[in-house]
């Protein structure tokens, strides 16, 4: 009675979610090469045009601001390497005319590094498929599929999290009725290669989810994490470990985007900041900058120039300061934290392959096409077995002389 329960969970849930994994699983296996990708289909966005030394990131911000002073930059590289452009992103400044902010149609700029000069805008996420928008349409579709927000709420977000969770415990229930026999249970890790057929898409099915189950559960719970971290994974995983404050969280009242400029300079936060880091012994260079309106704090990051999202390990340490005091409010620094912080330190490196480096990146874009070969192997499954039984309750409704004549 159990295991019927089960076996009709899973197969409604995988019906329910055929869809959404396997667009899932397909953009994550590209995705997990984004910044190649894309620096191959837009160059402007990605390579200097000019060669030459060039000039201090904080002056190549200042420009991007004065070419159009409705935007602020709110991300940046410290430093790029040899023949990349310096890319950062922007948000719209508040019209003091109107208290909204401004009508901008980007968020994304990439600067010539040695003259200053804009190459290229975008803006990162639009719904479209040109060359320019490509890759960032796939990586929002990989976890929103660019569902419209309905006020506060990302719905694309919200939908996905919601999958993710579904999937976590869909996962545990596919791999229990994956052993029907005990005693036999070589065969639910076999594959009849011979067979080909329906027999060969069932082990697809069933024998490759058995294989790959530990790196499916975690691709499912990480996935949770990106998409529900601070309504899900965070209140759960405080149940069993004490948390540091998230540094994005928002402050309590926080509604809308700080409307002036921060009273304290980009100049004198990455000063704090790496004081601090050398407080605290941190070796690496300040490579990254930004700011959120919306928190207040200033982030610098401390990374060598092309290793922003920290490839290999638990990821880069960041610092962040209060940017109308100065005061350093917290550091994040890999490794270091309760078990359950280290434990939410390693869901991007994780989810992405990053923990691995270059081979955890090859590894998940593998997972990806595995988790969309799931999806297309369980519904071609369930169309099999609902054309018998259509078939069955058919022959079953002819009279055994067969069919009346006339």
């Amino acid at each position: 009675m159990l295991r019927r329960l089960f076996v009709a969970i899973h197969r409604w849930f995988g019906l329910g979610a055929a869809a959404f994994l396997f667009v899932s699983g397909l953009t994550g296996a590209i995705i997990s090469w984004d910044h190649e990708i894309d620096a191959w289909l837009n160059p402007e966005l990605h390579v200097a045009r000019t060669q030459g030394p060039a000039l201090p990131a904080l002056e190549l911000a200042r420009r991007v601001e004065a070419a159009d002073p409705r935007v602020r930059v709110t991300y940046m590289p410290l430093a790029t390497e040899p023949g990349e452009a310096f890319g950062v992103f922007v948000e719209p400044r508040v019209d003091a005319a109107t208290g909204k902010p401004h009508d901008v149609d980007y968020n994304q700029v990439a600067v010539d590094p040695a003259t200053g000069a804009i190459q290229g805008r975008r803006f990162w996420g639009a719904v479209s498929l040109a060359r320019q928008d490509l890759l960032p349409f796939l990586y929002r579709l990989h976890y929103s599929m660019h569902l419209p927000a309905i006020g506060a709420y990302d719905t694309g977000m919200l939908l996905m999290g919601i999958i993710a969770i579904a999937w976590v415990f869909d996962t545990l229930i596919a791999l229990w009725i994956s052993f029907p026999n005990m005693s036999a249970w070589r065969r639910s890790f076999a594959f009849r290669w011979r067979s080909g057929g329906h027999r060969f898409v069932f082990d697809l099915h069933r024998s490759g989810g058995v294989w790959l189950f530990l790196l499916v559960l975690m691709i499912a719970v990480t996935s949770v994490s990106m998409n529900l971290e601070q309504q899900v994974m965070r209140p759960v995983v405080s149940l069993f470990s004490p948390l540091a404050p998230s540094p994005y969280a928002l402050p309590e009242g926080a509604s809308a985007p700080a409307s002036g400029d921060p009273a304290i300079s980009t100049t004198q936060a990455i000063a704090v900041a790496r004081e601090e880091a050398v407080r605290r012994g941190l070796h690496a260079p300040a490579g990254g900058l930004l700011y959120s309106s919306l928190t207040g704090r200033y982030g610098v990051g401390f990374f060598e120039p092309g290793h922003d999202h920290g490839d290999g390990g638990l990821g880069n340490p960041w610092i962040y300061l209060d940017a109308s005091t100065g005061i350093v409010a917290q550091a994040v620094v890999p490794g270091e934290g309760s078990a359950g912080d280290i434990f939410m330190q390693a869901m991007f490196p994780l989810h992405s392959g990053r923990i691995l480096g270059f081979g955890g990146r090859v590894l998940m874009s593998l997972m990806g096409l595995a988790v969309a070969t799931f999806s297309v192997t369980g519904v071609l499954l369930w169309a099999r077995k609902r054309k018998a039984r259509l078939h069955a309750r058919a022959q079953a409704r002819v009279p055994r002389g067969g069919p009346a004549t006339a």
